[in-house]
């Protein structure tokens, strides 16, 4: 069966994430939050990959059964990682553990056991910062996502297959993007086709629409090119999406639209919710 390869260290598998820096991601993100899109997402990608680290942390330290890349596409496309991982694509996620551009003190409001709220600091590490420029460069980025997965698989044939993430608030500048997407779908391992998943961070109104099975609902061609560019999720995928309270079916897709703070986190987490670790 497809999408059930054991990943380990001997076998591990790899997450690309693209990440829109264009200058549009100044704006608010819409909803309640007063927030601008770039910082959200840095701030979900951030968080996302402390959370990889500790889920793959053991007794000896930080397994490598992930390598992750952060690229950004805006007056550039390239890796987005500072610190001393700058410019680098794909790291085995050890070494992204250990290598964090600097590490925050955030203030957040927790319970205080009374019914009320204190604030507390917490720490936060930080290996990609908000960036907000030009234009979207999106064809470009999909084919740098290509090329890292063309590589990966060359060197890992049998592995689960390698996950793309595209976090995106706009149309693309530079082509029609569905061509460089098919062209990483195109790319397979033993255990199946690279998975394509797509998010659109939007300062519009109205409801996200999160993981369709269809584009029926969708409000203007540009979203379902996204939603057409987007890999079907496979099966543990939908089982955990299903437990999350969403609909799915055999075609439901790795694609949000109209993305709030709250389906950024949930694209994310069920975006790269592969099958068991060993």
């Amino acid at each position: 069966m497809a999408y059930s390869a054991e990943i380990s260290r001997v076998n591990p598998t790899c997450f690309v994430f693209l990440v829109d820096q264009s200058a549009s991601m100044n704006d608010p993100i819409g909803g309640d939050s007063p927030q601008r899109k770039a910082d959200v997402v840095a701030d979900a990608i951030n968080r996302l990959l402390t959370e990889l680290s500790v889920k793959c942390a053991k007794e000896e330290g930080v397994r490598d059964y992930f390598h992750v890349a952060v690229i950004g596409y805006g007056s550039s496309v390239g890796s987005a990682y500072a610190g001393s991982l700058a410019g680098r694509d794909l790291v085995p996620l050890s070494e992204v553990a250990d290598n964090p551009a600097r590490v925050e003190e955030r203030v957040k409001k927790v319970p205080d056991g009374a019914g009320g709220l204190v604030e507390t600091t917490t720490r936060f590490p930080v290996w990609m910062d908000p960036v907000a420029n030009a234009g979207t460069p999106m064809c470009r980025a999909l084919q740098y996502a290509e090329s890292i997965v063309a590589k990966w698989l060359v060197e890992h044939p049998g592995c689960f297959p390698p996950i793309v993430l595209n976090l995106t608030d706009g149309e693309s500048t530079d082509g029609d993007p569905d061509a460089p997407a098919a062209g990483i779908r195109a790319h397979a391992s033993a255990d199946g086709a690279a998975l394509l998943f797509n998010l659109h961070v939007s300062a519009g109104g109205g409801e996200p629409v999160t993981f369709p099975d269809a584009d029926g609902g969708l409000p203007d061609a540009y979203a379902r090119t996204l939603f057409n560019m987007s890999s079907v999720l496979p099966t543990d995928m939908r089982s955990y999406a299903a437990t999350q309270g969403f609909s799915v079916s055999d075609a439901t897709r790795g694609f949000v639209y109209n993305a709030d703070i709250a389906s950024i986190v949930q694209f994310l987490d069920i975006g790269t919710r592969a099958t068991d670790l060993r």
